[in-house]
Formats: structure tokens, C-alpha cells, sequence
């Protein structure tokens, strides 16, 4: 990953471009921030890491940045006091207390990752998933879902994704047929309409996955519990899951917005 450090420190941007370079990132450093909105201008980075000091409010200098970007950076607020929520609401993904704690970065840039790679899939326009059934498009669901990485920047909002798919559906397809594995993905489909409440928004967003958007929970724990509820349900599933010469395989992960985190993730079989 392309990275920019936006820090006055001479040791913690020596300390992590230590760090970052060896397993393959390229890291650039900026002490000074009015370059580094000039050089977002020109130059994409996936991951910005920014100590806002000696300013009070790192708010407008985050939004500075993610204006003059022409992609969607992953951006880390740097301090020795700072809190995650703080950060969130500033406009940033994630927080990081000084002195580094090597360990920490290392888990950061895997949800920086993961997060990069899941803008990047839900926005691919070379195929949709029309909407059908209780299920919207692929397409509708990218409009949500960036509407909910906005909004998070803005507001502070937290919003969750349960995904749920067919983890061995290109088994199916290659052994049993593409009839078989469509014909499993439409079950599931199917059934989590059944599932859902009224409220909730589920799209299709692979083949086989579909996704469940989790927008300003009322309360900590109710994502956990609507990721647990549904593993719970589709196990219990047995008209999909014993089914076929190659019994389908489940996958349920929550994922957390903005900070690109996964929370939950079980394995289901029959």
C-alpha cells in the first residue's frame, strides 16, 4: 500500500517507515500539512496517518485532505491523547496513540486493507445484481454504502455489514453445475428475505453474498447480535444445507464502517 505521514516527529516517522517498508509498503513523509493537501492533489495515497498538533480541531485539516484526494484514503489521527470516537467524528477511520505500538499499526493497515478492497468491490459496475425479490441491486446497495462511509465522517455515524454468502459456491459451480450453484444462492437469498425485519436492507453483492446494511444501531451490542442471530438461523437451514452431492457452505461476517474491522466471522457446514 501507497502511504503518507503527515508528522513533525522526526522518531515516530522513522519508527514506521522501519516498520511499513520492510513487508512491502512505500511510505512518503510530509512535516509540513498545507504540501501535503497540495500533493493529494497530485498524487493518490491509500493510507494518510496525520498528527493534527499543534492544531486544536483536526476536523478541517481531514476534510482538506479528503477533498484534495482524488481517491478515498484511509486516514489514521495521530496523538498522545486521542480517542477513537474523537477521531471518527473528526473525519478520520481509526485513531493511533503516540509512541506507536508496533502491533497496533500492523492490524490497522489490515483493515485499511480490507476496507480499500471493499469500496473497490462494491463499486465495480462491470456486474450487477439486479434487484428482485426483497433484494436490491448491487448497484443501489454502493449508494447506501458510500452514503454511510460519507455520513460517518460528517456525523460520527457508526454503520455495520453482515455479509453473508456461499463460501464454496465455485465448488458447486464446477462440480455440480452453474443450475446447482445459482439454485443454492437463490435459496439463501430467498430465506434471508424471510429472515430480515422490515427495516433492514439487504442487497445483493457477489454471485453468492449478500449483504445486510446496519445503519445508527440504537444500542453497542445490537450488531453482534444480528450477526450471531443470523449464523444461528442459517444453520438451522437444512433444506439449503444438505442439499447436493457438495453440501453449500456458509460464511457470516460482520464488518465495521468506517474502520474496516471484522468483528464476527463464522464457518457454517451441515
Amino acid at each position: 500500500m501507497k502511504i503518507l505521514i503527515i508528522d513533525r516527529e522526526d522518531i515516530t516517522i522513522q519508527m514506521m517507515t522501519s516498520r511499513l517498508e520492510p513487508v512491502g509498503h512505500k511510505v512518503a513523509q510530509e512535516p509540513v500539512k498545507n504540501n501535503a493537501v497540495e500533493r493529494l492533489e497530485k498524487e493518490e495515497f491509500d493510507v494518510i496517518y496525520i498528527d493534527p498538533a499543534p492544531l486544536t480541531s483536526a476536523r478541517p485539516l481531514i476534510l482538506n485532505l479528503r477533498r484534495a484526494a482524488g481517491n478515498y484514503p484511509y486516514v489514521v489521527q495521530m496523538g498522545s491523547n486521542i480517542q477513537r470516537t474523537e477521531a471518527i467524528q473528526a473525519g478520520a477511520n481509526d485513531c493511533l496513540l503516540k509512541p506507536v505500538n508496533p502491533e497496533t499499526l500492523d492490524v490497522q493497515l489490515d483493515n485499511a486493507k480490507h476496507l480499500t478492497r471493499l469500496i473497490k468491490r462494491i463499486g465495480d459496475d462491470s456486474e450487477d445484481y439486479p434487484s428482485a425479490g426483497g433484494i436490491i441491486a448491487k448497484s443501489a446497495f454502493n449508494q447506501l454504502f458510500l452514503s454511510a462511509i460519507d455520513r460517518s465522517g460528517r456525523y460520527g455515524e457508526k454503520t455495520f455489514i453482515v455479509f453473508i454468502a456461499v463460501s464454496n459456491y465455485q465448488d458447486i459451480y464446477q462440480n455440480e453445475g452453474p443450475y446447482a450453484a445459482e439454485l443454492t444462492a437463490a435459496k439463501l437469498s430467498q430465506y434471508l428475505v424471510r429472515l430480515r425485519r422490515q427495516s433492514d436492507i439487504i442487497a445483493q453483492t457477489g454471485a453468492s453474498e449478500f449483504a445486510l446494511l446496519l445503519q445508527r444501531p440504537l444500542y453497542e451490542t445490537e450488531p453482534l447480535e444480528a450477526a450471531n442471530r443470523f449464523a444461528e438461523a442459517v444453520a438451522d437451514y437444512d433444506e439449503l444445507l444438505n442439499t447436493g452431492e457438495i453440501k453449500p457452505e456458509l460464511s457470516v461476517k460482520l464488518v465495521d464502517i468506517p474502520i474496516g474491522s471484522e468483528l464476527i466471522s463464522h464457518a457454517i457446514k451441515a
